[in-house]
C-alpha cells in the first residue's frame, strides 16, 4: 500500500527537496503540496493524504494551529502530522505535540530516516526523529502546562503493566527496547500501548509522552523503571 504524503511548507526549495526523497521511494508518493497552514488544512480534505510533513513557521496559518485542526477533525482522524523543525532553536515543537503532531524531524534530516519515519508514522508507531534525544524531548516537555484533570481519575483503569510500559514509552524506548526489558514479545507490547491509548483517549505515542510528562508521571531526568 502506498504512502500518501503531503508537504506543507512556505518555502519551494524545501518543499522540492522532499519531493525528490518522497518520489525516489516506491512506497510514498506526494499526495500534494501546500505554501501554508490553511492550504495543508484544505488538501488534507480533498486530497487522500496519509502523512503530513508539517513546517511551524508559516504565513496565513502556522503549523501549529494547522496540525491542531487536522488532529481535532473526526475526518481526519487517519491523518498523521510530522513536524519539521530545527532541534537547537524551536521550542514550539511542544506546542505541536499538544496539538497532535505524532513527531518530529530537523529539516537537515538524512533522506533515509525521512523516509524511515514516514512509514512508522503511517504506521502509528511514530514517536521522534531517529537521531532526537530523549534528554531533548524532555526539554521540550517541560513547557507543557498542568493538566485540567487529574491523572488518577484518567489512570483509573490502566493495569499496572500498561502504565509501567506507558512509562518506558515516555522514555522514548521503542517496542522492541520495551519486549527486551520486560522479557515479552514486542507483539505484546503493542497490544498494551494500544489498549494504554484507547483508555487515556491518546491519538498515538506523542500523545501518550505528553500525558506522563503532562500529569507529573515522569519528570525530566528519572531514570527508567527498575533502574538505580
Amino acid at each position: 500500500m502506498t504512502i500518501r504524503v503531503l508537504l506543507a511548507d512556505d518555502q519551494a526549495l524545501i518543499r522540492a527537496g522532499f519531493r525528490m526523497i518522497i518520489d525516489a521511494d516506491p512506497g510514498l508518493e506526494v499526495a500534494g503540496e501546500a505554501a501554508d497552514g490553511r492550504e495543508a488544512v484544505d488538501l488534507c480534505h480533498t486530497a487522500r493524504v496519509d502523512v503530513v510533513l508539517m513546517d511551524i513557521r508559516m504565513p496565513q496559518m502556522d503549523g501549529i494551529e494547522a496540525t491542531r485542526r487536522i488532529a481535532g477533525d473526526e475526518r481526519l482522524a487517519g491523518v498523521r502530522v510530522l513536524v519539521l523543525t530545527t532541534f537547537d532553536n524551536d521550542d514550539n515543537v511542544v506546542l505541536a505535540l499538544q496539538a497532535g503532531a505524532s513527531g518530529f524531524l530537523g529539516k537537515n534530516v538524512a533522506p533515509a530516516d525521512l523516509v524511515s519515519a514516514v512509514r512508522v508514522v503511517a504506521a502509528g508507531d511514530a514517536l521522534l526523529s531517529p537521531k532526537a534525544t530523549r534528554g531533548l524531548v524532555s526539554r521540550f516537555i517541560q513547557q507543557i502546562r498542568p493538566p485540567t484533570a487529574p491523572a488518577p481519575e484518567a489512570l483509573r483503569h490502566v493495569t499496572d503493566r500498561e502504565r509501567e510500559i506507558l512509562l518506558l514509552v515516555a522514555h522514548g524506548l521503542t517496542n522492541d527496547e520495551i519486549a527486551q526489558r520486560l522479557y515479552v514479545s514486542p507483539l505484546t507490547v503493542k497490544t498494551h500501548v494500544n489498549r494504554t491509548m484507547v483508555k487515556l483517549n491518546a491519538r498515538d505515542r506523542a500523545q501518550l509522552v505528553v500525558f506522563a510528562y503532562q500529569n507529573d508521571l515522569l519528570r525530566p531526568g528519572d531514570p527508567l523503571p527498575g533502574d538505580t
